[in-house]
């Protein structure tokens, strides 16, 4: 882990830590299965272990590290069945949102949502894949919203946090990540048109894609440690 200092506001500081380590989970930083180390971390983050540990609580809450006795924090590595029945909740609730989405959306969240779109779609034709992502993740969020529906938001949020580093490395092969931007623009085009049945058919399909290139990567990964 490079001992970068990263500076945080001081306001409501240990949901700014949370934000920051869910970004170093997410982009690999820390991998899957390593523990937490707290003096390191207090120094990369420029913060005392005091906010260090409440965010650490908070990321165990939404299921992306564990918290061992006496032995600290790891990060959480999902088995295939985990990822299988994660992405099977979190297609539903995406195809949902959608689906209202594109019958709630406003002329102004629909705007906001393809500026991002062009956004991403610049960082795609940069490879910057961390921007890609960001701008991924806003776009489903902003669809989430759309969708003006609390609960659903909500619950749409805790599951989603489990899959967020999955899906960041889900786009780094070339071929998926090129049909994964044109699902995106598929998605634009069905709420433009309010066509919420083609929303939800496009949510689904882009899951299940996900869901297939996570679980070949785990595989690929567990045949590679089990002949080294």
């Amino acid at each position: 882990m490079a001992a970068e200092i990263i500076p945080i506001p001081r306001a409501a500081l240990h949901e700014q830590v949370a934000h920051r380590l869910r970004q170093m989970l997410v982009e690999n930083r820390i991998l899957p299965g390593a523990k937490l180390n707290e003096r390191e971390l207090s120094e990369v983050l420029n913060v005392s272990r005091t906010p260090l540990r409440e965010a650490i609580k908070m990321l165990a809450a939404e299921g992306l590290v564990e918290l061992l006795p006496n032995r600290g924090a790891i990060a959480v590595a999902l088995t295939e069945a985990d990822v299988l029945n994660t992405f099977e909740v979190m297609a539903g609730l995406e195809a949902q949102s959608g689906e209202l989405a594109a019958e709630r959306i406003t002329a102004a969240e629909l705007a906001e949502i393809k500026a991002m779109h062009f956004e991403m779609l610049a960082a795609y034709t940069r490879r910057d894949l961390p921007n890609y992502y960001r701008l991924n993740a806003a776009i489903h969020n902003a669809i989430n919203a759309a969708a003006k529906n609390p609960v659903l938001a909500s619950t749409y949020a805790q599951v989603n946090a489990r899959l967020q580093a999955l899906r960041f490395r889900s786009n780094q092969d070339e071929e998926k990540w090129k049909a994964a931007v044109k699902e995106h623009e598929q998605m634009i085009e069905a709420l433009e048109a309010r066509d919420a049945a083609a929303m939800r058919r496009v949510l689904l399909d882009h899951l299940a894609n996900k869901r297939d290139v996570v679980v070949q990567q785990l595989r690929t990964a567990a045949t590679e440690s089990a002949k080294a």
